[in-house]
């Protein structure tokens, strides 16, 4: 995974809990998880065709 060892995820995750404490943990994965779903809704109202247009130019 990313050339990453338990070790090194140990480490990062310390970082991350002394930086952001352990209260603010929840909200930043609550913000995060939020912000993953609107992009995914995002590329599939992208990839799919509106039906309003037509698809007609002119």
């Amino acid at each position: 995974m990313f050339g990453l060892g338990m070790q090194e995820i140990i480490v990062i995750a310390l970082i991350v809990l002394l930086l952001f404490g352990g209260k603010k943990i929840p909200e930043l994965m609550k913000g995060l998880g939020k912000g993953v779903k609107s992009f995914k809704d995002g590329m599939k109202e992208e990839s799919s065709p509106d039906p309003s247009e037509g698809g007609e130019r002119g």
